[in-house]
């Protein structure tokens, strides 16, 4: 098979991979919308009521934050964070539902256009009327958000870096494939130029 037939069909090979990579390549050059799939969506705090003076000796790291639900006293204990009662010292019970329901609408006051309702509360998730989707890390008192936004760039990710399926050996051997390809391409192209140089 002559040098620009196989140069050829390469090319018309790689077409849609060059296309997606180039796409999505440009999309994460100029970043649209990365600020709000990415927010860090934090609890709103209050000042503190009171002091804490209690202490023990395998505390590493001790942190009181005063939320919608009250105090909440964060300590780190051998890389472990636990999250106690400032008065009683033990766990702190996970919020019902209204209440978890309260310390969400607290954290979207000034972001209502992002997350607007909240419609339905399972566990530790929440899901918006916006799509978007609310985790709660009751031990670190953390929210994490996820949106219709974040999952289209993730989505984009895997285009770009050739995560087509769930398989993570099939990736890998269409990522190798898809590099010889290009480099046979290049090879082909150079070949093609010297001989018909001459």
């Amino acid at each position: 098979m002559k040098s620009r037939k196989i140069h050829k069909i390469i090319g018309l090979i790689l077409v849609l991979p060059m296309l997606g990579w180039t796409l999505t390549g440009l999309i994460f050059f100029i970043k649209p919308g990365y600020s709000e799939a990415y927010e860090q969506l934090s609890l709103k705090t209050y000042p503190l009521e009171k002091s804490l003076l209690v202490s023990a000796p395998d505390w590493q790291e001790a942190k009181l934050i005063n939320t919608i639900l009250g105090h909440h006293l964060l300590v780190k204990t051998k890389g472990k964070v636990e999250h106690l009662d400032p008065v009683s010292l033990l766990p702190k019970k996970f919020p019902t539902q209204l209440q978890y329901k309260a310390l969400l609408e607290d954290a979207f006051l000034n972001h209502k256009e992002r997350y607007g309702k909240i419609i339905k509360i399972n566990g530790d998730h929440a899901l918006t009327s916006t799509g978007v989707e609310i985790k709660l890390n009751w031990d670190r008192l953390t929210l994490n958000q996820k949106g219709n936004d974040t999952r289209l760039i993730n989505l984009l990710y895997k285009i770009h870096y050739l995560q087509w399926t769930p398989f993570n050996g099939f990736n890998q051997l269409v990522g190798i494939l898809g590099l010889f390809l290009l480099f046979t391409l290049t090879l082909f192209g150079v070949r093609i130029y010297i001989t018909s140089r001459k």
